[in-house]
């Protein structure tokens, strides 16, 4: 989940939170106040009341004999006058019917619905009736009893409440919405942050983060700026020990490549003239010895055939004397001339090759080489061809390709952890150069790029 998101999620859960808690506040507060209007109702009332009950006495000349006669209408415009909206009075006077005297209910807001009555009813239940004597001194006088009305309760606080929700989801959507601005300008930072982190992933090392106002991106924005300058240096450094092993490699194998002509080379023609010696001067009655000598002149071929294909594998002074087309060219035919299950090995070329720096030609030549090696080792390709072309123009650059029909995974030879495609790729980043691992109509297609204008290239 985005950032932003979360935390706008966030600020809503708390907001929505804060509203729950206002609303519980609304609610016992609307109760509370209606329980103080019912009180205040019940005593506004006992006062008028005890007012028309002593009155009474006072115009019938005292008590009368025999039961109180019934006070004057005590359900009057000014008794409902004193009556808070949605509070009912009911009292029995003397001698007469209990009688029922509400105020207005309408006036208190729209029915509340029945969820709102159930969770209401639920949490703080029905209002309790208050219930008093009219007279402390006479208990015949009747007793009346001050009580909400349940319908006109629910109304007061059903619209108290909606009322405060609706502007607390207005002021709430308000809120997510300068929020969800606020808190997008202020992570604009992460932005450049992650931008930035994946281009260093993408080897774009060179990169340099600006300052932010805020101190913490700042920080991270330090961080990232200290982590390419490491990267670039790293990177420098292990480019250029590539590149001088690569060279001690180099160097290495003209040295054992020579050893094995001198000496091996030396050692085996020796021993196919002692052995040509000794199958002509073999007796007559001896068969054996000459079988032996003529065994041993085939063993000396087949010694001197791989020492040939070492050597080929080993040297690389050709491409300094010869150039790089005649090499892929006497390349191409070794492996032509050593395949043995068919495989034809083909050669394209175009532009200016023999113009490419002498350390592109000796990569481009170990490139080829070991991606023929892996073609004829791993697969049973009937034809495999390479083409190089040297472009001159508007971004000049060598690129090799070569392209086998034998089958294969890109995706398994990208992802794979083999020793000759990781040396590839480090000869290629020693010069600049990229490579491409991708599916042919038949099998793979390996393709080497590199910049000849690039510093490494010209280096």
């Amino acid at each position: 989940m985005r950032l932003l998101t979360l935390l706008v999620l966030r600020l809503m859960a708390v907001v929505l939170l804060c509203l729950v808690v206002a609303v519980g506040c609304l609610i016992i507060d609307a109760h509370r106040s209606i329980e103080s209007d019912v009180s205040a109702t019940s005593q506004r009332v006992n006062t008028h009341l005890q007012g028309l009950y002593w009155q009474h006495l006072v115009w019938r000349n005292g008590m009368a004999r025999g039961t109180l006669m019934t006070l004057p209408e005590w359900k009057s415009v000014a008794t409902q006058s004193i009556i808070s909206p949605g509070v009912c009075v009911t009292y029995a006077p003397p001698g007469a019917d209990q009688q029922t005297l509400c105020s207005q209910v309408e006036v208190l807001g729209p029915q509340a619905p029945q969820w709102f009555v159930a969770a209401y009813l639920d949490i703080l239940g029905p209002h309790e009736p208050i219930a008093q004597n009219l007279s402390i001194r006479d208990s015949s006088a009747g007793v009346f009893v001050t009580s909400a009305d349940p319908d006109a309760a629910l109304r007061r606080a059903w619209r108290e409440i909606s009322t405060v929700v609706q502007f607390a989801i207005m002021m709430a959507g308000a809120i997510a919405f300068l929020a969800a601005v606020m808190i997008g300008h202020a992570l604009m930072p992460a932005r450049a942050i992650i931008d930035a982190l994946r281009k260093l992933e993408g080897g774009e090392l060179a990169l340099k983060l600006n300052k932010f106002k805020s101190t913490e991106f700042n920080h991270i924005s330090n961080a990232v700026n200290r982590l390419a300058a490491t990267l670039h240096q790293n990177n420098s450094e292990r480019l250029a020990l590539t590149n001088r092993l690569f060279q001690v490699q180099e160097d290495e194998r003209r040295s054992i490549a020579r050893d094995l002509h001198d000496e091996f080379g030396q050692a085996l023609a020796a021993t196919a003239a002692l052995a040509t010696v000794i199958e002509a001067g073999a007796p007559a009655d001896r068969p054996d010895i000459a079988k032996d000598a003529r065994s041993i002149t085939k063993a000396q071929k087949r010694m001197m055939d791989a020492l040939r294909t070492t050597l080929v594998r080993l040297r690389s002074q050709s491409i300094e004397e010869l150039g790089l087309e005649a090499s892929l060219r006497q390349l191409i035919n070794d492996f032509n001339a050593q395949s043995n299950s068919g495989t034809v090995y083909k050669l394209h070329m175009s532009g200016r090759i023999a113009t490419l720096p002498k350390c592109i030609a000796v990569d481009l030549y170990r490139i080829a080489q070991e991606c023929l090696t892996n073609a004829s080792k791993h697969g049973r390709p009937t034809e495999v061809s390479v083409r190089l072309e040297h472009v001159a123009e508007t971004a000049p650059h060598v690129a090799l390709t070569i392209e086998d029909d034998g089958g294969g995974d890109a995706s398994k030879i990208r992802t794979g952890s083999g020793h000759g495609i990781l040396g590839i790729r480090e000869r290629l980043a020693g010069i600049g150069g990229a490579l491409s691992i991708g599916n042919a109509p038949r099998g793979l297609r390996i393709l080497a790029v590199v910049p000849t204008s690039a510093p490494e290239a010209l280096a």
